[in-house]
């Protein structure tokens, strides 16, 4: 199997974390998720920790050059021929400029899977979410999707100017997704 590297992209609660995982479990590819690294962060008792918490319990996009240097620390880690799954490192414009010109500069090809999902679904999934997680972001869901539409949707149309987009109805259930992102990326 090629060298790949995957990045997800989509709406809080669209699904990015459940369909990391499918693929990684299919491909044994490991995931990088930003959300996963942020939260870890946040359980530190130190000045960034809680300034990390504190936005994340608000429902607020962490900076950009923070997500950055999350994102390069692990790219740069990962070995020659070794591929990567990355969830959420790409969500305001800096932040996909940046991707776009790191893996251009490392002559790495990549794929963005833009996870398609309505706001209403988005609502309901988040609803459940926090019923069954506590997750503490998951209270601002209006929030955290006026600030997909003011930060990320111009990221998808960057990505798609580029080339390296796949559009990927998210509204179905896990198993027929996880199957079209499969066949997306000639896995299948």
């Amino acid at each position: 199997m090629e060298t790949r590297t995957i990045f997800f992209i989509g709406k809080p609660g669209c699904g990015k974390g459940d369909q990391t995982r499918l693929l990684s479990e299919k491909t044994g590819w490991p995931i990088f998720a930003s959300g996963d690294l942020f939260r870890a962060i946040a359980q530190e008792n130190t000045p960034v920790g809680k300034k990390v918490k504190e936005e994340n319990y608000a429902g607020i996009l962490q900076p950009y050059w923070f997500a950055m240097y999350l994102f390069l620390t692990t790219l740069f880690s990962i070995p020659e021929g070794g591929s990567a799954i990355f969830d959420g490192f790409n969500r305001k414009l800096p932040e996909a400029e940046l991707v776009i010109d790191a893996m251009k500069w490392l002559n790495r090809p990549f794929t963005v899977l833009h996870l398609k999902v309505s706001d209403e679904e988005i609502k309901n999934r988040l609803a459940l979410r926090k019923e069954k997680e506590g997750r503490a972001d998951d209270a601002f869901v209006d929030r955290r999707l006026e600030e997909y539409r003011e930060y990320t949707e111009p990221c998808i149309e960057l990505f798609r100017k580029a080339g390296v987009l796949i559009e990927i109805d998210g509204e179905r259930e896990r198993e027929p997704i996880a199957a079209d992102i499969r066949k997306a990326l000639s896995l299948e």
